[in-house]
């Protein structure tokens, strides 16, 4: 069975009044027709998604799928399943689903994104960015105590390396002795940036480092001029994000006027 129920779920079922039946409907099942105008949406959705165009065998396909829907349909109705309270409960979110982002669609085709937009964006990134990149090392420990017995270990002339491999709690760095590899600072929490930020190429940190997620060894082993991704690289990236700013302000201001009890 083909895999089709978001592109259905998102399908208007709408069909032109004045074609006559035949350019209509692709099928009638006991006497309900298959609108063709679904049957063509559904064809051109899967074949955008599939970077493909719409074929015969496509065509096909979407066809005897949306018969064999259609026929399950009607035993679940004939049943009374659409009756059951829980089915009505999903049956009203995924038509709310289907308002709701067809509702945000039409708004962001009012309000489009500028360039202006975007651009300003990126130029807020790239002042947070900074001049400078790090590579960086850290062992992170659960207690301040065990993050000063590494720190003595380091000054015996322990490997750092071997030490996060060792102790270090942050899995995605431990196995690679600690390695964070390149950054800006403004990628870490705020007191491991500051701590960071002080070193110098092949100092560690000389007392733990607290943050959120625990105790902090951190050693910087390079620095090099920070280089930005291009406005091109990131267009796609702020685009996105600014529109989800766009809805959360429409959906605030939409609450704003509604009458809600509780």
């Amino acid at each position: 069975m083909l895999k089709l129920s978001r592109l259905l779920a998102a399908t208007a079922l709408s069909c032109a009044v004045a074609a006559p039946v035949w350019a209509q409907n692709i099928a009638t099942v006991n006497g309900k027709p298959i609108p063709q105008s679904l049957a063509d949406s559904v064809a051109s959705s899967m074949a955008k998604q599939q970077g493909q165009p719409v074929t015969p065998q496509l065509k096909e396909m979407v066809k005897n799928e949306l018969i064999s829907r259609e026929v399950m349909v009607q035993e679940a109705d004939k049943l009374g399943l659409d009756k059951e309270p829980a089915v009505q409960d999903e049956l009203r979110i995924a038509r709310q689903n289907i308002l709701i982002r067809t509702l945000f669609n039409a708004y962001l085709q009012k309000h489009p994104i500028t360039d202006a937009q975007i651009k300003a964006k990126y130029d807020e990134f790239t002042k947070s960015f900074g001049s400078t990149e790090y590579k960086a090392q850290h062992i992170l420990v659960p207690s301040e105590k065990e993050a000063q017995d590494i720190i003595a270990q380091l000054k015996k002339g322990a490997k750092f390396s071997d030490l996060a491999k060792k102790y270090s709690k942050d899995t995605g760095s431990a196995a690679n002795g600690g390695d964070l590899g390149w950054s800006s600072p403004a990628n870490y929490v705020p007191p491991f940036a500051k701590a960071l930020e002080a070193l110098k190429p092949g100092q560690y940190t000389q007392t733990p480092v607290q943050s959120q997620f625990g105790w902090h060894v951190i050693k910087l082993d390079a620095t090099r001029p920070a280089k930005p991704p291009t406005l091109d690289q990131l267009k796609p990236q702020i685009q996105a994000e600014l529109q989800r700013e766009e809805i959360t302000k429409y959906q605030d201001e939409l609450r704003a006027k509604a009458k809600i009890t509780e």
